[in-house]
């Protein structure tokens, strides 16, 4: 009879705690689906909002769901100043220049920081991570003075190197880290070979650091692609705006007596997509590089 009430009372205990857990499961799943809702909705509402037709877009009270499907926004975005292509160009152009400036200064000086003995380099790596606390702002006049006087504004070259300042510090964090987690075995026998300190970097220590430099890569993407303030201080002609410049000139474009909501709502919905693509391709890597990188 013991036996029997201890077997039941086991089972009763095990019944409570599946009831709990699939209780706790079910709460989980409610918070994570409000929090999609809540972060999901405006980028809905952006979307739907770009393909009202000119008059439902600058309507008072607005309508959240369109009465009729329209892609005349598209159309004068696609004109408007020097043309969509132009701004997509560009924008693209600084993007890819700073992921290569970022790369080629971050990925040598990570591995000297990782590898080579240096007299004090914790010193210079928590000095080179202090930049990160100084808000890139307070420095763009001494910067945008000096580009002035080189010849480096209104070009594409010098938006990047800008924003490849901005990105050096956390990019220089993730992949030291990234690069000291890789065995010192490897590099050993790669020496024993005969292989110089550039090719133990580049036929070893770079193919192990995939996920970090596929990180890097796209949070400098992401940062120069929405980077707005100093594009607009470095930037003074039309045909050099990147694309957050031009959407916030569209800004002050009049329709109807008031903001061409249309046009404003199509233009950032263009600007989301080449974010969320790069990152949907590139997630696997960056949760990764995340991991090994940053965390250590």
């Amino acid at each position: 009879m013991t036996a029997n009430v201890e077997v039941r009372r086991a089972r009763a205990v095990a019944a409570r705690v599946r009831l709990r857990a699939g209780r706790t499961g079910y709460l989980l799943g409610a918070l994570c689906i409000a929090i999609c809702t809540v972060m999901l909705l405006p980028l809905l509402m952006s979307v739907l909002a770009s393909v009202k037709p000119t008059a439902e877009a600058a309507a008072s009270p607005p309508t959240y769901l369109p009465h009729a499907l329209s892609l005349d926004s598209y159309e004068r975005l696609w004109t408007y100043q020097q043309g969509l292509p132009t701004y997509l160009a560009n924008s693209l152009g600084t993007a890819l220049l700073a992921i290569a400036f970022t790369l080629l200064l971050t990925i040598p000086a990570a591995y000297a920081l990782a590898r080579f003995p240096i007299p004090g380099k914790e010193v210079v790596f928590v000095f080179l991570l202090l930049a990160l606390i100084v808000p890139y702002q307070a420095l763009l006049t001494p910067m945008f003075l000096m580009f002035a006087r080189i010849g480096l504004t209104n070009t594409l070259v010098g938006l990047a190197i800008l924003h490849t300042a901005i990105q050096l510090p956390f990019s220089l964090y993730v992949l030291r880290n990234s690069l000291s987690a890789v065995p010192r075995e490897l590099e050993e026998a790669a020496i024993t070979d005969g292989a110089s300190s550039w090719q133990v970097l580049l036929r070893i220590c770079i193919p192990s650091a995939i996920p970090a430099i596929v990180t890097v890569a796209l949070f400098a993407f992401i940062m120069s692609w929405n980077e707005f303030l100093g594009a607009l201080v470095m930037m003074s002609k039309g045909s050099s705006f990147t694309l957050p410049l031009i959407l916030a000139a569209a800004r002050t474009e009049t329709s109807l007596g008031g903001t061409d909501w249309g046009m404003l709502q199509a233009g950032i919905t263009i600007s989301i997509i080449p974010c969320v693509l790069v990152y949907l391709l590139l997630q696997r890597y960056y949760v990764s590089g995340l991991m090994t990188g940053a965390v250590k």
